[in-house]
C-alpha cells in the first residue's frame, strides 16, 4: 500500500471514530484533511451541527477530539490540529 493510500485509510478510520464519538453531542464531522502550508502541516477537522455550531461547541469537541487524534499515527512529522466550523453561505 502506498504512503498516500495508507494516510487516506487512517483519515477515514479517524473520521468514523470521531463521528461515532461526537454523535452524542449531535456534532457532524464534515471533513478531515491534511494540508501543508509553508513549513507547517495542518490536520484540519471541519465540524458542523444542525442549526449551526458555536465556539463553545468547537472547544468542547476539540477536547474530545484531541486524545482520539493522538491514538492515530497521522503524520511522520509534527502537525497542528485545527478544528474549525463548516462555513455557511
Amino acid at each position: 500500500m502506498k504512503k498516500e493510500e495508507k494516510k487516506l485509510e487512517i483519515l477515514e478510520k479517524l473520521k468514523a471514530h470521531l463521528e461515532k464519538t461526537l454523535e452524542k453531542r449531535e456534532v457532524i464531522v464534515d471533513e478531515i484533511y491534511i494540508k501543508k502550508q509553508g513549513k507547517y502541516t495542518f490536520l484540519t477537522i471541519v465540524l458542523d451541527k444542525i442549526g449551526g455550531i458555536d465556539l463553545d461547541e468547537i472547544v468542547a469537541s476539540t477536547e474530545i477530539i484531541n486524545p482520539i487524534v493522538d491514538e492515530y499515527d497521522i503524520c511522520d512529522s509534527e502537525y497542528i490540529l485545527d478544528v474549525i466550523s463548516k462555513e455557511r453561505g
